[in-house]
């Protein structure tokens, strides 16, 4: 048997108040306090092991334990989450159609483009590092799995993963060059 019990329900079961916030102000304090890390251990607490040592059993009790050993805590993440607060109100007041039009632009066209066609910026990169020229490859070429030429260097490029997925992998007979998109940009490994 599989149930689902909702927020609602836990609320309901434990006898406690459903906290009502007013729509989106929820996900913009959630997104201050991503930036603010106003609810990290180093300010609240480690809360995984605060509830192990926790002796009680209802949100009263919780409450003044908690309170007890972290006097300051919710206080001083409070403030934090609050100056994010504010920081982020002189952001929003910067924001026009004409700001909402170039976000989009970079992310549609300008984003999908590079992430799309980041096999030429590492081709060109191991090109320079290698001091010759470089080509993405011709149809004929890639349906050999080549992606391009560094030199006169046939070329595959491939994610990271590849490596281990041998079992899997078609037989390609020329040098392979490996990423892992990262926060970033991109890690290249490949042979000098």
């Amino acid at each position: 048997m599989k149930i689902k019990l909702t927020q609602d329900k836990l609320y309901e079961y434990l006898d406690e108040e459903i906290i009502d916030f007013p729509l989106y102000t929820t996900a913009i304090l959630n997104l201050a306090n991503k930036f603010a890390q106003g609810t990290r251990p180093k300010t609240v607490g480690q809360m995984s092991d605060l509830i192990q040592e926790f002796p009680g059993k209802s949100l009263t009790e919780w409450k003044l334990w908690y309170m007890q050993q972290n006097p300051t805590a919710t206080e001083d993440a409070t403030n934090k989450i609050l100056a994010m607060i504010e920081k982020l109100r002189v952001a929003i007041s910067k924001i026009d159609k004409d700001m909402v039009r170039r976000w989009v632009d970079d992310l549609v066209i300008v984003k999908t483009f590079v992430g799309l066609r980041f096999q030429e910026a590492i081709l060109k990169k191991i090109a320079e590092i290698r001091g010759c020229d470089y080509r993405l490859a011709k149809p004929y070429e890639e349906a050999k799995g080549i992606d391009g030429f560094v030199g006169s260097k046939a070329i595959s490029i491939k994610p990271a993963t590849y490596k281990s997925m041998q079992s899997l992998a078609e037989s390609i007979a020329v040098d392979i060059v490996y990423y892992e998109k990262v926060k970033d940009g991109i890690v290249i490994e490949f042979d000098k």
